[in-house]
């Protein structure tokens, strides 16, 4: 729980959530996380916040204005969980097994499209909305170590 300037708690009536793949490499989960979560930012301007700036007055760019909650679950768990977040319409960021072998946006988004939705190999999911609409589409998944 976060606190506002004031002191008070701040709650979010909306959460962002990652879902990634358990048995992906460490390396992969980070690559991953990146990936998702940069989309978010580009399409729902809301979930960032203002820009920082030091005492020195250096400016630093804008992050979520909220936390970002990482959880990791079974192939199984994360394939149902894609089809929870399309059928509640949420807004959402996938990465797909056959990302890792692709090393631009162009062949990504080529990788991606080539594929029919229900036979994605999903390794990661990110998923923005209200609190509950997101806890329902990762039901079953543990938050990650």
């Amino acid at each position: 729980m976060s606190t506002d300037i004031a002191g008070a708690p701040l709650r979010f009536d909306t959460k962002i959530a990652v879902l990634l793949r358990e048995d992906l490499a460490p390396w992969q989960r980070l690559n991953v996380t990146s990936f998702l979560v940069s989309g978010l930012g580009t399409q729902i301007p809301e979930v960032i916040g203002e820009p920082y700036e030091d005492a020195d007055g250096v400016g630093y760019l804008p992050m979520f204005r909220q936390p970002v909650l990482v959880f990791e679950a079974t192939k199984e768990t994360l394939t149902a969980a894609h089809g929870r977040v399309l059928a509640r319409s949420l807004p959402r960021a996938v990465f797909t097994s056959d990302l890792f072998a692709t090393g631009n946006d162009r062949d990504n988004r080529a990788a991606v499209r080539a594929v029919a939705t229900a036979d994605l190999d999903v390794v990661g999911l990110a998923v923005y909305g209200p609190r509950n609409g997101v806890d329902k589409v990762v039901k079953g998944a543990r938050m990650h170590p």
